[in-house]
């Protein structure tokens, strides 16, 4: 399933389209430069044969934000039909991708690839290697913050402090009109800005880590499947 942004960036040099599938409601997301065309993928979650058709040349690099296995699911594919391609994700990251083709980038480091300049800002909790990847106006989040909630801790290699200071001192710390993007469709709109969805989730609304763990463990409790 395909659906190119539709919200208010005519004021950036860039595009994003939006892909869902995957293992569960995954997205992938192609952003394309605009003056230049050059183009990146977010996450390989989504079956290469869905995404191909949209790309107006060979993307030059893809973003990992975890290696949580629905995320790299069906990046083969992708290395297999650009070879040239290059992989970039956090530097613990570098064991599930070859080497020669791996680029480890640092927290708060910019990468510019021709005229997109996309800002790393690492924030484990969800897991040790989350990365969020922030280009102009546009926070590509992974399942460290959903619309609606946060991402979980409750496999190994999660933290649920590391995750309360990413998403409190870090991804709260940028500007409120900051859109996400996140890696999951679990919410009732694909896309929001952050500060809109503080106002919609009480899990974005602690008042400090004790009331955040409280409010975790509650929404663990309640929890339904597919929320």
């Amino acid at each position: 399933m395909q659906d190119e942004d539709k919200l208010n960036l005519t004021n950036t040099d860039f595009s994003v389209q939006s892909f869902k599938g995957g293992f569960d409601n995954n997205f992938s997301y192609i952003v394309t430069c605009m003056r230049t065309g050059e183009e990146i993928i977010i996450d390989p979650a989504i079956e290469l044969e869905n995404i191909k058709p949209f790309f107006k040349s060979s993307p030059s690099a893809i973003f990992i934000t975890h290696t949580h296995r629905d995320h790299i699911a069906y990046i083969d594919h992708y290395i297999n039909n650009f070879p040239e391609i290059n992989i970039v994700g956090h530097p613990q990251s570098k064991n599930n991708f070859d080497n020669n083709r791996f680029i480890p980038v640092s927290d708060g480091s910019t990468m510019k690839i021709v005229n997109l300049k996309i800002k790393s800002i690492f924030t484990p909790g969800h897991y040790f290697d989350s990365i969020c990847y922030l280009v102009e106006n546009v926070l590509f989040t992974g399942d460290t913050l959903f619309v609606g909630r946060t991402g979980r801790t409750i496999s190994d290699g999660s933290d649920i402090n590391d995750l309360y200071d990413s998403i409190y001192n870090k991804l709260f710390k940028l500007p409120g009109d900051t859109y996400i993007y996140p890696g999951h469709d679990y919410g009732e709109v694909p896309s929001i800005k952050i500060e809109g969805n503080r106002k919609i989730s009480g899990l974005l609304q602690a008042k400090d880590k004790f009331d955040f763990i409280d409010k975790m463990d509650k929404y663990e409790k309640n929890r339904k499947i597919g929320s």
